[in-house]
């Protein structure tokens, strides 16, 4: 059985907040299904967007939509994304080291 998107969000966020990562919600998409993208701002200017995808195995994956461009750049991203799919959820994380935990297990 599948998590909905709003339990994911929660656990997510506690265990950024664990391990001393500063993150918040700057949109809530649908409870149940939405998609989910991570904005990693660096605290220099620049900043990433990862999107959750499916590889070609059915595997949910993380995948880069941008990588280290100017924050606004990354915003302009995550507007179009948000313009295409009401749905969307947004994270937003503030972390000098670009720290993301998405490479951790369960987080697919």
């Amino acid at each position: 059985m599948a998590l909905t998107t709003d339990f994911w969000v929660s656990a997510y966020l506690a265990r950024l907040g664990a391990a001393g990562i500063f993150a918040h919600l700057m949109h809530r998409g649908d409870a149940t299904a939405g998609a989910v993208a991570i904005k990693v701002a660096t605290m220099d200017g620049n900043a990433s967007v990862f999107l959750r995808s499916y590889d070609g195995t059915g595997r949910r994956v993380w995948t880069p939509r941008c990588k280290t461009v100017i924050e606004a750049e990354a915003d302009n991203v995550l507007a179009r994304q948000r313009q295409f799919d009401p749905d969307l959820w947004v994270i937003e994380i503030e972390d000098p080291k670009g720290r993301h935990l998405l490479e951790e297990d369960g987080l697919d």
